[in-house]
């Protein structure tokens, strides 16, 4: 089960509960805002989070993510380019927007082609595709049993992601769709950090 929550802080950013129904335990991505409510979300329900997954190192993906670290006694993971990005408020984008975000915890570093599995359900997996060019650290969460990616800001609105700011590119960009992205199941659906759902085939049309 996937579970989208829209969290509020700058900006609206979408986190997602990745959920195994047969053991109620599962993975939340991005948490960009709003530690409380997403506690209470998975206490609510009974979810047992094994783990925090970042799409890339931008402050409204993961201004939560150290918080909920240390309530939920869950590790962060993210692509190992990301390190940069959890140091710096400018980088992160955080400072300009009136913030300082930094995160100081341990981070589990992922590369290209990882699968990250539940511990209280190893075949219940989730694979690291990575796709930069919004950042030099994005990556996408393939969850091919749900049939569906979490993009980040890879795909934005229907469009390609933003490339404006620190490390963005938009040739690496377009590359990391052309190669890994559409090489996806046509109807798979793709969950991105800040717009609706929609397929891949929709995304092409």
């Amino acid at each position: 089960m996937v579970a989208r929550v829209v969290v509020r802080d700058v900006f609206e950013t979408n986190a997602y509960f990745i959920i195994d129904d047969a053991t109620g335990s599962g993975f939340l991505i991005d948490p960009g805002a709003e530690a409380e409510q997403l506690y209470g979300i998975s206490r609510d329900r009974g979810w047992r989070i094994e783990r925090i997954l970042l799409t890339h190192g931008h402050f409204d993906h993961t201004a939560a993510a150290e918080p909920l670290s240390r309530a939920l006694n869950a590790p962060i993971s993210m692509h190992r380019l990301g390190a940069p990005f959890l140091a710096d408020a400018e980088l992160n984008l955080s400072a300009r927007c009136g913030r300082h975000v930094t995160i100081g915890a341990s981070v589990d570093w992922l590369d290209d082609g990882d699968e990250v599995r539940l511990a209280a359900n190893p075949a219940f997996s989730i694979r690291v595709l990575y796709t930069p060019g919004h950042t030099p650290d994005s990556v996408t969460y393939h969850l091919p049993s749900e049939n569906c990616a979490f993009v980040g800001d890879t795909i934005i609105d229907g469009n390609v992601g933003l490339t404006k700011f620190p490390g963005g590119d938009q040739p690496t960009l377009i590359r990391s769709l052309e190669t890994r992205i559409l090489t996806l199941p046509a109807d798979t659906t793709l969950l991105s950090g800040h717009s609706a759902p929609l397929t891949l085939r929709e995304f092409l049309t």
